[in-house]
């Protein structure tokens, strides 16, 4: 298979921050060769090109990326339209921010519930403060088309993945988180999202 533009990703299909750049790869139309992997069982390949043999992993010719966020920032830097940073400085730091925020906040609960070695009681908590947390901010998403913005952003393409995964960790949101699920409603339809899927992403839940 040819590679347009050079490039090539190394993913794990049930992964949330591989999803991250595949759904950056979506909105932007990029074409990259996707390579799934089994994190148990790590390719030759991808161990020679990064010495953590973790996913994603970035090939863009000569050049290795592998953390989410750095793969994310380099897509949005190499394929500049269509935008999802704002153009100013101070718009930019905010989105930086809040995809920090996520990260810290969302991320993190989300990576301790999905992780097998997580015990019962611990995962417990983590589930019921992610749905707490994510139920008081509701009512941002009533505010703007996307989160915290009327555009599209990287922002959204850090928090979507931890929202589709939603049903697998357990979490079900309450009726007075109505912005929210609306807001989930609009973004999982869109055709970039639907394209950013892997099968087994497909499988989590169903539309």
């Amino acid at each position: 298979m040819g590679v347009t533009n050079g490039l090539a990703c190394y993913s794990d299909p049930a992964d949330q921050y591989s999803h991250r750049v595949r759904l950056v790869l979506a909105e932007k139309a990029v074409d990259a060769h996707i390579t799934n992997v089994d994190t148990d069982k790590i390719p030759p390949r991808l161990a020679e090109l990064n010495p953590y043999g973790s996913v994603p992993t970035l090939v863009d010719r000569d050049l290795v990326l592998y953390e989410s966020s750095v793969i994310m920032e380099y897509l949005e830097e190499r394929y500049p339209h269509p935008p999802l940073m704002p153009v100013y400085p101070v718009g930019r730091g905010n989105s930086r921010l809040l995809m920090h925020r996520i990260q810290r906040d969302w991320c993190s609960l989300a990576d301790q519930i999905l992780d097998p070695r997580t015990g019962e009681a611990a995962r417990a908590e983590a589930r019921k403060a992610l749905r707490e947390s994510l139920t008081g901010v509701s009512p941002l998403f009533g505010e703007f088309a996307c989160f915290m913005s009327d555009e599209q952003s990287l922002v959204d393409c850090c928090l979507l993945p931890i929202l589709w995964r939603l049903p697998m960790m357990g979490i079900e949101l309450p009726r007075q988180a109505k912005p929210l699920l609306d807001y989930m409603e609009r973004q999982f339809a869109r055709e970039s999202f639907q394209a950013s899927l892997s099968s087994v992403e497909r499988e989590m839940r169903t539309l």
